[in-house]
């Protein structure tokens, strides 16, 4: 039973709202740590049991550095959210878009606005650790002439005005996030429909080729597929894959083919789909 997790950001984040709607209100804690490195450390020295990892968002794409730290760090993947994420530009009550000289956020989410802030290139855009974080410390300092990138939960927690709505440059705009542990999920066979896996292969010719064969011919759906380079071996590189399944049987038959076609084989996930 998961009572209390870790997130990257404080009350208001994106990160702070998918644990709302992941747990459902039920978490008794959550720790807030500025870096995903002090959120891993949290579920590590098991001062919360879980931690709550943004992993790819549908805009700007995967967000690498949090697979090396699921992997490095041997977590498992127990589940996963999708977020419909609505950034909002926000200042202190009173003030309107030519008053705003510099804006702090998130680089992702500074990244997703890009576009949104080629109109006005009087402002600044300076890259922050967190969204929500920026947002209490305007209320706080009252800082006049600055601007937060961040969620409406953000606005209203810290009692700061909109100025403007949904600046994201694609207006459908999805993050994926992991909920991690250190040991696995104890789901039941028929219930696990995802897996989330790590290979690394020889370096000949039509390696990965075959083991995507392998993953086709068990009938499983590959949704994702991020390479990383081995920092210990250069020029070398894992391979990190999600795949989706009807029947846990095919999966399984698949996973222990690729275990004897990979060099080296991990099990980073197995959990339910969320999009289904």
């Amino acid at each position: 039973m998961i009572k209390s997790v870790a997130i990257q950001g404080v009350k208001g984040s994106f990160h702070h709202i998918v644990a709302q709607e992941y747990f459902n209100g039920l978490l008794e804690s959550i720790d807030e740590c500025l870096t995903f490195d002090s959120a891993v450390q949290s579920v590590l020295t098991h001062k919360t049991d879980a931690v709550i990892m943004a992993i790819e968002n549908s805009i700007a794409g995967s967000i690498i550095p949090n697979y090396a730290l699921i992997d490095d760090n041997k977590l498992h993947i127990i589940g996963e959210h999708y977020l419909d994420i609505q950034h909002h530009l926000m200042g202190l009550p009173g003030q309107s878009i030519e008053d705003i000289h510099e804006v702090y956020s998130h680089p992702m989410a500074l990244l997703q606005c890009k576009k949104f802030f080629k109109q006005y290139p009087h402002i600044k855009m300076v890259e922050d650790k967190d969204t929500a974080e920026v947002a209490q410390r305007i209320q706080e300092k009252q800082l006049k002439n600055v601007g937060a990138i961040a969620s409406r939960l953000a606005s209203e927690l810290f009692e700061l005005e909109i100025i403007a709505e949904s600046i994201q440059t694609i207006k459908q705009n999805e993050t994926r996030f992991v909920i991690a542990k250190t040991s696995n999920g104890f789901l039941d066979e028929k219930e696990i429909n995802k897996a989330s896996l790590k290979f690394t292969l020889d370096h000949k010719r039509g390696s990965l080729a075959s083991i995507l064969n392998v993953m086709s011919d068990c009938r499983m759906n590959l949704t994702k597929i991020q390479s990383l380079p081995k920092i210990d071996t250069p020029w070398k590189y894992a391979f990190f894959v999600d795949v989706t399944f009807e029947k846990y049987d095919d999966y399984k038959k698949a996973k222990s083919i690729m275990e004897i076609m990979a060099e080296e084989f991990r099990i980073l996930g197995e959990y339910k789909n969320a999009r289904q």
